[in-house]
């Protein structure tokens, strides 16, 4: 196993639906190779970008074997095999190795308060169930868990969980991480916004939906920092900075599917209750997108 098969830009594609609420398949695959074709380091179908939580277990299922089939090994893949119940996780968990998956992510959802004992035996029942690593994910926005350093160090006891996706906002957080884990551990970056500072505290990578609309900046970001070159990073971390606001303010699976609607790719539309961004917030998006455009290229 390889315990830490990612690292740089891990690009995470919408699930786009037709007019009757299916998975529009045929879409969704061409927006997968083209998340490929642009340069990512790694594909990560089923995360918030892929409202997989709205998802069936049929719909999770087809999403899965469809990305993996697309990718054919060119990059890892990260699945989102998240549920409420244990069983449940382990079900989709067990599913993505079937099919090919690199790793799982496992954000800990819950209806009542988990305790830490309750995150640490999820994560240990699923480990124990499958052979592939499995990436810890913190966003508290989302799942109504703020997993701790604390606790995250004891998640990385777990012989399969190897990485830590930190999604809570907090950059203090990260230097935690650093911190308290040492340069062994293998943090990403799920908070869009604080990418360069990211990368700064020692995040191996990004995860981010961004791809699907600035590869290039994404990737030079990324680029940048490799090269130990701050002033670039710098550079080329504002030109998108305000984009990167937008889609997390706005919601990342409308403001995506909006972008890739503007850009002609097609964004595909929604399981209810998701709606589409409104004229005026699609208006201030295109006009994000235009001027980031104009200046892609002028590193």
């Amino acid at each position: 196993m390889n315990e830490v098969p990612f690292k740089g830009v891990i690009a995470y594609p919408v699930t786009p639906f037709d007019n009757n609420e299916n998975i529009d398949i045929p879409l969704f695959r061409k927006q997968v190779e083209r998340l490929i074709r642009v340069g990512s380091h790694g594909i990560a179908p089923l995360g918030s970008t892929g409202v997989m939580p709205y998802l069936s277990d049929d719909e999770k299922e087809s999403l899965t074997e469809t990305c993996l089939r697309q990718v054919a090994g060119r990059v890892p893949t990260l699945v989102g095999v998240s549920n409420l119940t244990t069983e449940k996780t382990v079900y989709h968990a067990q599913f993505a190795e079937k099919a090919g998956a690199t790793a799982v992510m496992v954000i800990p959802m819950s209806y009542w308060k988990l305790s830490d004992d309750e995150i640490a035996k999820h994560y240990d029942t699923v480990a124990s169930k499958i052979s592939i690593p499995i990436m810890a994910y913190n966003n508290p926005a989302t799942s109504g868990v703020d997993m701790s350093p604390v606790l995250l160090k004891r998640l990385l006891e777990i012989p399969n969980v190897t990485m830590i996706k930190e999604s809570s906002g907090d950059i203090l957080r990260m230097h935690s991480l650093k911190k308290e884990l040492g340069d062994g551990v293998a943090f990403f970056n799920g908070s869009n916004p604080l990418a360069l500072s990211a990368f700064a505290a020692g995040a191996r990578g990004w995860c981010t939906a961004a791809p699907n609309l600035i590869p290039e900046l994404n990737l030079a970001l990324y680029d940048a920092i490799q090269e130990n070159d701050l002033e670039k990073a710098q550079k080329v971390f504002y030109k998108q900075v305000d984009l990167l606001k937008f889609i997390v303010a706005k919601g990342l699976p409308r403001s995506i599917q909006a972008g890739l609607d503007l850009l002609g790719v097609g964004g595909g539309g929604f399981k209810s209750p998701l709606q589409p961004l409104d004229t005026d917030e699609v208006a201030e998006l295109d006009r994000i997108l235009s001027t980031i455009d104009n200046e892609v290229y002028q590193y």
